[in-house]
C-alpha cells in the first residue's frame, strides 16, 4: 500500500517505458504492483477488462505488472480531435470535448476520480508506480494540475525526476526544474534518474555529481540507452518504421495528423521480411510500397481532407492501379468507402465528407461509442483473430458481403470485388501470429513465425534486467510510501 512516481524533466524523456521496466523489477520481487498514470493525452488508447479505455502505455505497463489493464490505471485520458480541442474520458468512459482553453474549469472534479482511483489501486496492491505527465517544470499549468505536482501533493507520493540525456542539456532540465518549482513542489522530488545515454556512461560522471551538489538530490544511476526498446509497442506513430529491410516486402502506413491506436502495426514492424515505412506529410507514398495502411484517426473527416492535402488519394489510386494492396483500420476503413456523413456534428460541423472510393460502403457517424474486446474468425482462413473495436459510426454498403471476418456469425468489415482492398474495425489483428503469417503470405513472403507475445514479453524481462544492472532499483523502491 505504497507508491512512487516518476516525473520527467521534459516530454518523452522516457517516463513511460522507466515505469514499466520498474514494474516488472518490482513484480520479480514478489510485490504486487500496478501501474498509474493521473491523466495522459494519447489518441493510442487500450480497451480494458472493465469496458473502458486508456492509454495504450498503461495497458504495457499493466502487462509488466502480470495485470490486466483496468481503467483505474488512467483515470483521466485525453484523446485529441483537433489543434485545440480534445475528448474527456473518465474513468474509461467519454465526459465531454472540450477546448484546451476551457479544460482547466474541468479539472477540480477530475481531481477527485483521480484520487478515486488511485485509493483503489493502493488498497488492491503493495505497491504503486505513478507515471507524471509532460514535466512539472511546466509551472505555468500549476494550477488545478492534477497530472504532476498537483497529484503527488494530493497523494503524498514521493517523486523521482527523470532526464534525457540524448537529446542534450540535461544538467539544465533537471537543475532548471529544481530553480522554477515552488519550494513545497521541489520537497516533493527525491532524486534523479539521467536516461538515454548512449556511449561510456564513466563520462558523465562529473556531470552527475554536478547536479547532485547543485539540487541536494539523490542520483538512483544512468541508464544507457535500451537498444530493443523498438520492440515495446511504440509511444509515438514515427518511432514505428523499421527502415532496415533489404529485399523484403515494403509496408507504407499514413501518419495521418489525427493517427490513432497505431500500435496496430507493431506486430509487423517486429517481423524481419517487413519494412514498415510511415509516410509522414509531404512525402509521397513509396512505388516499392507492396501493401499501404491506413490506419485509425480520431477525426475521420478531418483527417481525409489532411489525406487530400498531401496527395496520398492520387498516390492511392496509382498503387491500386498498379496492384496494389490497401488495408484501413476503424476510422481508415470508414476513409475507404464512398461516404463519411457525420449528421450531428459529432467530430466537427455536421456534413458529408466523399471518402475515398476504394470500398463500396458508407459510413454515418452515431454518438455511441462501439468498445470492446472482440473474438473473429477471419473470413478467408477460419484462423482466429483477436482484438478490439474503439470507434464511433456504422459502415455499410455492397462490400459488406464480402467480409473481412465474422464476430459470431455476424460479418465484420469489407473486401473489395479485387480482393485487394480491404477495411476493418478491428484492431490489434496482427497480434494473432497464425493470421499474420496467413495475411504475410499472402503478399508473398514468409513470416518469422515469432510469437508476438512472447516477443513482448522477453523484452519486458530484458527492460528489468537492464534497470537492475545500471540503477539502485532497490533504493528507488524503497523511496515508496
Amino acid at each position: 500500500m505504497s507508491a512512487i512516481m516518476i516525473q520527467g524533466a521534459g516530454s518523452n524523456v522516457g517516463k513511460s517505458m522507466l515505469v514499466a521496466g520498474l514494474c516488472r523489477a518490482a513484480r520479480r520481487r514478489g510485490f504486487s504492483v500496478a501501474p498509474f498514470k493521473p491523466q495522459n493525452m494519447s489518441n493510442n488508447a487500450a480497451v480494458t477488462a472493465d469496458g473502458g479505455e486508456i492509454g495504450r502505455a498503461q495497458a504495457l505497463q499493466a502487462l509488466a505488472c502480470g495485470l490486466e489493464p483496468m481503467v483505474d490505471m488512467n483515470p483521466i485520458l485525453l484523446k485529441p480531435e483537433t489543434d485545440v480541442g480534445a475528448q474527456v474520458v473518465v474513468q474509461g468512459k467519454r465526459l465531454t470535448t472540450t477546448k484546451a482553453r476551457d479544460y482547466a474549469g474541468l479539472k477540480p472534479q477530475l481531481m477527485g476520480a483521480v484520487l478515486e482511483s488511485f485509493a483503489r489501486l493502493k488498497a488492491a496492491h503493495d505497491l504503486v508506480i505513478v507515471e507524471g505527465a509532460g514535466s512539472p517544470a511546466e509551472v505555468n499549468l500549476r494550477a488545478g494540475d492534477i497530472a504532476n505536482m498537483g497529484f503527488a501533493r494530493a497523494a503524498d507520493v514521493p517523486v523521482v525526476l527523470a532526464g534525457d540525456i540524448d537529446r542534450g542539456g540535461v544538467i539544465a532540465q533537471i537543475i532548471g526544474t529544481q530553480a522554477v518549482l515552488d519550494p513545497a513542489d521541489a520537497a516533493m522530488i527525491s532524486g534523479f534518474i539521467i536516461n538515454k545515454f548512449r556511449g561510456d556512461v564513466s563520462l558523465f560522471d562529473d556531470g552527475y555529481r554536478l547536479i547532485e551538489a547543485r539540487t541536494g538530490w539523490r542520483g538512483f544511476g544512468t541508464l544507457p540507452w535500451f537498444s530493443k526498446a523498438h520492440l515495446l509497442p511504440a509511444e509515438d506513430a514515427l518511432d514505428l518504421g523499421s527502415g532496415r529491410t533489404e529485399g523484403g516486402l515494403t509496408v507504407a502506413c499514413l501518419a495521418l495528423s489525427r493517427i490513432a491506436n497505431f500500435d496496430d502495426l507493431d506486430p509487423l514492424a517486429a517481423e524481419p521480411g517487413v519494412d514498415l515505412v510511415m509516410v509522414t506529410p509531404g512525402q509521397p507514398i513509396p512505388a516499392a510500397a507492396r501493401l499501404v495502411v491506413i490506419p485509425g484517426s480520431k477525426s475521420t473527416r478531418g483527417d481525409l481532407a489532411f489525406l487530400r492535402d498531401q496527395g496520398w488519394d492520387i498516390d492511392l489510386a496509382a498503387h491500386v492501379r498498379r496492384g496494389g494492396h490497401v488495408l484501413g483500420i476503424c476510422g481508415g476503413y470508414q476513409m475507404l468507402g464512398r461516404t463519411v456523413t457525420d449528421p450531428d456534428g459529432i467530430e466537427g460541423a455536421p456534413g458529408t465528407t466523399p471518402g475515398l472510393g476504394l470500398l463500396d460502403v458508407e459510413t454515418v457517424m452515431t454518438p455511441d461509442k462501439r468498445l470492446t474486446r472482440t473474438r473473429a474468425t477471419h473470413a478467408a482462413t477460419g484462423l482466429a483473430v483477436e482484438g478490439y473495436e474503439i470507434h464511433i459510426g456504422k459502415t455499410e454498403g455492397p462490400d459488406r458481403a464480402r467480409p473481412f471476418a465474422l464476430i459470431d456469425g455476424a460479418p465484420e468489415g469489407a473486401i473489395s470485388a479485387s480482393g485487394r482492398i480491404i477495411g476493418s474495425y478491428l484492431h490489434g489483428m496482427f497480434s494473432a501470429d497464425a493470421f499474420r503469417a496467413a495475411f504475410l503470405e499472402s503478399l508473398g513472403i514468409r513470416a518469422s513465425g515469432q510469437s508476438h507475445a512472447a516477443g513482448v514479453e522477453a523484452t519486458l524481462e530484458a527492460l528489468a534486467d537492464h534497470m537492475e544492472a545500471h540503477l539502485d532499483v532497490a533504493g528507488l523502491l524503497a523511496l515508496a510510501r
